[in-house]
């Protein structure tokens, strides 16, 4: 039996399935994650990406910040792939409860996903630090400089950024997932950053499926591991 028909199987056998998904989930929709080789930690700016997407570097220099933001993280044009749309359909089904992303880029919900938790916030939605007001990522691309409200106050995207801490609310609506689920996949991610990754340890269920290109930490306490694309696994997999 193939590994991609092994995952068939859990997911005919279970109806409560949760996703917890990474960079390499949104690849091969064309935007770069962070830490591959041709990831945005190795290319070459002022500043390293970390540095700039802290909490500290956009208090204090926030035109550097919103050049580099504008540049590499503000993706509105990407479409979903295989992988997105399948866990949408899985979803649909009755099949899959969740999805679980440390993803900015709103895919899950453009391919029909409904019950996301998004870890580390959306680039699709971006907040006056003043008086509140919202601004889409369309009205974000229509700014130059630093982004200002109509109040004047500064407008901030709604990504956690380093130094910052995750939103309290999605952290509990991701345990409470993870902790009931009969079937946990993992996929697209390395499981390096924390405390996004430590969630995956409130997992219960029967069986636990790791798709990454690369090796992870977990792949030895996993049923099932997958190193190939998540979107030409997934797009493998029927939804019956």
């Amino acid at each position: 039996m193939t590994a991609v028909e092994q995952l068939q199987k859990i997911i005919d056998e279970h109806n409560n399935i949760v996703f917890f998904g990474g960079a390499g989930v949104s690849t091969e929709s064309g935007i770069p994650d962070f830490r591959s080789v041709d990831g945005l930690y190795n290319q070459k700016y002022d500043y390293p990406p970390e540095t700039i997407l802290s909490h500290t570097f956009f208090m204090r220099k926030p035109e550097e910040f919103y050049r580099f933001y504008r540049e590499k993280m503000l993706i509105t044009d990407a479409e979903p792939n295989a992988a997105h749309k399948k866990l949408a359909e899985l979803e649909a089904a009755g099949k899959l409860k969740a999805v679980v992303t440390q993803n900015i880029d709103g895919l899950h919900q453009k391919a029909g996903s409904k019950a996301v938790y998004e870890l580390h916030g959306s680039v699709l939605r971006n907040y006056c630090m003043r008086c509140g007001k919202f601004y889409s990522a369309e009205d974000l691309m229509k700014t130059s400089g630093v982004a200002h409200c109509s109040c004047g106050g500064t407008i901030k995207p709604d990504v956690v950024l380093y130094e910052e801490g995750l939103d309290s609310g999605t952290i509990q609506s991701s345990v409470r997932a993870i902790s009931e689920a009969q079937v946990l996949i993992v996929g697209g991610t390395s499981l390096a950053v924390y405390p996004a990754a430590g969630l995956i340890d409130y997992f219960q269920g029967d069986k636990v499926v790791l798709i990454n290109k690369g090796a992870t930490s977990r792949d030895a306490h996993a049923d099932l591991v997958i190193k190939e694309p998540i979107g030409q696994v997934l797009g493998q997999i029927q939804v019956r």
